[in-house]
């Protein structure tokens, strides 16, 4: 199978087979799966199934004489014969099976050869999925909030990418709101602010980043003091167009250093001049999930399981955010036609669930077809102690500070440690850190090692020997087994990371499969071995490692660096 190992299908393959033939005679459609696993403990073998329990319903007999019944099986399965050394039965009826060094000579040989392909089992077969996250309205730079979802929704669409999705990264630019004018009036009031019109003052509800000061007088320099004569009313769509697109390149800037890139920017405003809220709002009044009340249009989304209804169309003639945000759904499902969609936003847009799945519902589409990730906050640790996340003027603290502070790659894997939905703690000194101390360090060092070791080999004019050599002998060294074995895992680790959407999966195995190379590393000689197959086939397992650890990585947006 494309992304899996080998040897794991094999001894899977193995039991299913070895089921199917006590079950031949029952019609029965399970609803487990047969699989063999890593047990919990020490001493339980390299491989365990609970089938037999799983089993005894149907077959109205013990565990272990079902247990007995599948060894008889898997005994006499000429496929996984030299994969395994010794299969028995313990407690009420697990079957376990201690796997030769054949089986792990084959887990490197497979990894090998797949390459960077090893893991991308095909979930998606090629589906349409859309993967929207970041959408900061172009007020101000991006703060560390944002790149926290930056980082998670990045790291998803890679995953699903590799995992056989077709996807479609998107950014949705709010630039129909009063976000907007409130950011054109406050750019124009530092603007006279600069130009010593005193009397203009910063509305209510404005910015007061210092960054609007830098636009104002970009425009000053660009305009002079064209503006100081004109009714305000008129230039405000100047100041408001001007000063969202230069945020929404400074956005964009930080994201390429961040190694985010979008397919597609889609405009707020392309969902009124595109028609899509009209036609939305039409077909809920021609299936009777809309109506008039008190001179507003509102959305019977109590229908579909929210705690009230919504309204569409206030009073005063003037769209809602919420059905904007619906007809930008209409879009997604309907108009470009994708299978998933999956939504990357803070916390604090909870409550907006459940109305956005009773719309989906509502014009015909399975909710369960839109996905939310929820971003949950940092907070910044330095010297033991958290910073001030925000300033006296109410900015929060930029992505860009914390870039230039310890980094794309440390940034981006400690926005990934743990689950998007739990608040997380970023201990800045931590992640500048260059030592086993720090995850990102001792799994990138992890890598360089490897890369060394390789340009020693070639160095010593060892270019020339057969890279394919893997004797199974090396894996009765208790630590090249469980390195071969975690390594063994990649694909299973791979399909949980893509069906939960949780690149913490990815983030946690990483590290630990850094730990077990270094402990591989310090308890095997590689170079200096004197049997050179042993040296070659210990060789090729670290090469396994690594390639493994780069597919993390990428899969990540974190560098494989060869030197450190």
């Amino acid at each position: 199978m494309n992304g899996e190992n080998f040897a794991v299908n094999i001894l899977n393959n193995a039991l299913k087979n070895s089921v199917s033939k006590l079950c031949d005679n029952i019609e029965t459609e399970f609803n487990f799966n047969f699989n063999f696993e890593r047990p919990k403990h020490e001493g339980q073998g390299d491989r365990a199934t609970n089938a037999a329990m799983k089993l005894t319903k149907i077959l109205k007999s013990s565990p272990k004489n079902i247990a007995e019944n599948l060894i008889n099986n898997l005994n006499s399965d000429e496929s996984i014969k030299n994969f395994i050394n010794k299969i028995e039965i313990a407690g009420p009826g697990f079957v376990n099976l201690f796997l030769s060094g054949n089986f792990y000579a084959e887990v490197v040989r497979d990894i090998l050869k797949q390459s960077s392909n090893y893991g991308a089992v095909n979930l998606g077969n090629n589906k349409k999925v859309q993967v929207e996250f970041v959408s900061a309205n172009p007020t101000g730079p991006l703060h560390v909030g944002h790149g926290r979802g930056a980082a998670v929704g990045d790291s998803v669409a890679r995953i699903l990418e590799f995992t056989g999705w077709n996807v479609q990264r998107e950014y949705y630019i709010n630039d129909a709101g009063l976000q907007m004018e409130n950011l054109g009036k406050s750019t124009q009031a530092r603007y006279f602010e600069l130009l010593g019109k005193k009397n203009f003052e910063l509305p209510e509800n404005g910015y007061k980043g210092e960054y609007l000061y830098k636009i104002a007088q970009d425009i000053i320099n660009i305009n002079g003091d064209k503006f100081i004569n004109i009714d305000p009313a008129e230039s405000l769509e100047y100041f408001k167009n001007y000063a969202g697109g230069v945020i929404l390149e400074g956005i964009k800037k930080d994201l390429e250093e961040f190694r985010v890139k979008f397919d597609n920017y889609f405009n707020e405003s392309i969902v009124h001049k595109n028609g899509l809220v009209k036609n939305l709002l039409e077909e809920l009044k021609n299936k009777n999930y809309a109506y008039e009340q008190d001179g507003a249009l509102w959305f019977r989304s109590q229908d579909f399981g929210d705690d009230k209804d919504r309204v569409l169309i206030r009073a005063n003639g003037v769209t809602t955010y919420f059905a904007s945000d619906v007809g930008y759904f209409y879009d997604k499902f309907k108009v470009r036609n994708f299978d998933w969609v999956i939504d990357v936003w803070g916390a604090d847009h909870h409550g907006y669930i459940t109305r956005v799945k009773a719309a989906i519902s509502a014009i015909g589409k399975n909710p369960d077809d839109l996905d939310i990730l929820l971003i949950q906050l940092v907070n910044l640790i330095r010297d033991g102690k958290s910073v001030n996340m925000s300033t006296r003027s109410g900015e929060f603290i930029e992505l860009r500070s914390v870039l230039d502070e310890v980094g794309t790659d440390a940034t981006r894997y400690f926005f990934l440690m743990r689950r998007s939905d739990s608040q997380l703690d970023f201990d800045l000194d931590l992640a500048r850190e260059q030592s086993s101390n720090n995850p990102v360090y001792y799994i990138q060092y992890a890598h360089a090692r490897i890369s060394g070791i390789m340009r020693e080999f070639e160095r010593r004019n060892k270019n020339n020997i057969d890279l394919n050599i893997i004797p199974a002998e090396i894996f009765y060294n208790k630590d090249a087994r469980n390195l071969a074995d975690a390594l063994s895992f990649f694909p299973d680790e791979i399909k949980n990371a893509s069906s939960e959407l949780a690149p913490q999966v990815i983030t946690s195995y990483v590290l630990n499969l850094a730990g077990i190379f270094h402990g591989f590393y310090n308890t095997n000689r590689i170079l200096d071995e004197p049997d050179e197959k042993i040296s070659v086939g210990r060789l090729n397992l670290i090469r396994a490692a690594q390639n493994v650890i780069k597919i993390c990585l990428n899969l990540l947006g974190v560098n494989a660096p060869d030197r450190m």
